[in-house]
């Protein structure tokens, strides 16, 4: 009876215009973020309670394998060389399996740059005709223990970094980045583009490659540990993590180039291009996620991935099916003359980063990243916060400075995404969506709910 002679306080769940009349009255008021679990099979819900001894159990054994693991880098090669199952007709792309006619414009950009990269065809027409031929074989990055950026692309002599899981054994391969705008990666394919590959593949990969043989091997989670604490989050932001592996590097390469003109073209090239590191934490991730593949009984996602149509996601408990659904396009700053219309739907293997608790995920330590989409630096707060909600654990080495050093949000539970109706949240890259033109602009998005529905589904089923 007291309630009416007192001060109110309340808390507001549901819309926030619920709240309007409150504060019109001098309530004081907050609102609570509330969100309803997403719309699958409730009734699954149950099967989940009876075993959830026995999940818990399992993704505490996945996410184990994913912070214990040592990913380093231990030399380069050519991608027929190294890459499993790599063929001379074969073509690697980012995101779930897709057929030619279903590509976006980007993803055949970078496949007609890389047909005529690799000699087989001398300009946009014949190569358009090679790879829609069936001549040409395509296949996941991702199926092959590899990941690539944007639209993907990794053809045979193309040359990759090898990173080696020093825990479990297994290895992880990407290209070397090429910068930012008119990029293969992007759908780019004009001769300059061509003509930049070319010298990465001549002038670039022989002495990266001889650094690193010199070095030895150089432990890439320490690198990403200490740029979250010099403000990147590892994805869209490698501006320290590159320059801390250009310290580690140049000297190597300084030692080991077979001339004066070389050592200096390659290290401009790399100081001048700040997401240099991004082929390589991605490929770090990859290293660590793959060694927590095929656990019984894990809802945890080890893949996160976009071919520029549909959005995929895999789950250590159900092998190498893929779950998908439609990709959305980013919300993002745009170079000037671009808007959203000429957006692309969201594509890359990048996403890979976020699912071993950095990039998106990580945000907090990068709040620079939200000003892509006229955010403040709470918001960046408040995207990391959020994925703690889905996650099995927090990281053990990857740390968050304005969070008092707690490690990353880690583990993306399948469950715990449809059940809290909070979905992953990714920074990202823009492409055109007409091949040819490239980059257009950055900003983020969050994960499309239909994935992980499917995912969550198939494996309480399966169970």
């Amino acid at each position: 009876m007291k309630l009416f002679s007192q001060k109110l306080k309340v808390i507001n769940i549901g819309l926030e215009s619920f709240m309007k009349g409150l504060i019109d009255g001098g309530a004081e008021t907050v609102n609570a973020e509330f969100r309803p679990p997403l719309n699958f099979d409730f009734k699954l819900m149950e099967k989940v309670k009876k075993n959830s001894a026995k999940i818990a159990k399992a993704n505490k054994k996945a996410l184990s394998k994913v912070l214990n693991a040592k990913p380093v880098l231990i030399g380069l090669d050519k991608a027929i060389n190294v890459v499993p199952g790599m063929k001379r007709n074969l073509i690697l792309h980012s995101g779930p399996p897709i057929k030619w006619k279903d590509m976006c414009g980007p993803m055949r950009g970078g496949i007609i740059c890389a047909l005529m990269y690799e000699g087989k065809a001398k300009n946009f027409k014949e190569a358009e005709r090679l790879a829609a031929s069936g001549k040409i074989k395509y296949a996941p990055c991702h199926e092959h223990s590899a990941v690539g950026p944007m639209a993907g692309i990794i053809s045979p002599s193309m040359p990759v970094f090898i990173i080696k899981n020093e825990k479990d054994g297994n290895c992880a391969y990407a290209t070397m980045n090429e910068g930012l705008g008119k990029v293969l990666r992007y759908g780019a394919f004009s001769a300059d583009v061509i003509k930049r590959l070319k010298w990465m593949e001549t002038v670039l990969y022989p002495a990266l490659k001889d650094a690193v043989k010199e070095f030895g091997k150089i432990d890439l989670k320490s690198i990403v540990a200490q740029a979250l604490h010099m403000g990147d989050e590892v994805h869209n932001r490698n501006r320290a993590a590159t320059s801390l592996f250009y310290r580690i590097i140049a000297p190597r390469i300084i030692k080991t180039a077979k001339d004066v003109q070389t050592a200096a073209s390659v290290l401009d090239f790399i100081n001048g291009n700040d997401h240099f590191f991004l082929n390589l934490s991605m490929a770090l991730a990859k290293a660590s996620l793959d060694a927590a593949r095929d656990i019984k009984d894990s809802s945890m996602a080890v893949v996160m991935a976009r071919n520029g149509t549909e959005f995929g996601v895999q789950l250590s408990g159900t092998g190498n099916k893929w779950f998908t659904g439609m990709a959305p396009v980013p919300d993002a700053l745009y170079f000037p003359g671009f808007s959203k219309k000429d957006a692309n739907r969201d594509i890359g293997d990048s996403s890979i980063t976020e699912t071993n608790g950095f990039g998106g995920f990580a945000i907090a330590a990068s709040p620079s990243i939200v000003q892509f989409v006229g955010g403040k630096a709470a918001d960046a707060l408040s995207y990391t916060l959020k994925m703690y909600e889905i996650t099995i654990g927090e990281n053990n080495v990857y740390q968050i400075p304005y969070l008092d050093f707690r490690g990353t949000p880690t583990g993306i539970d399948a469950i715990k995404v449809v059940e809290k109706g909070i979905l992953p949240f990714i920074d990202t890259g823009v492409a055109h969506k007409k091949p040819g033109i490239g980059q257009v602009g950055a900003g983020v998005l969050s994960a499309p709910k239909e994935p992980f529905i499917k995912a969550f589904e198939y494996f309480v089923r399966k169970i």
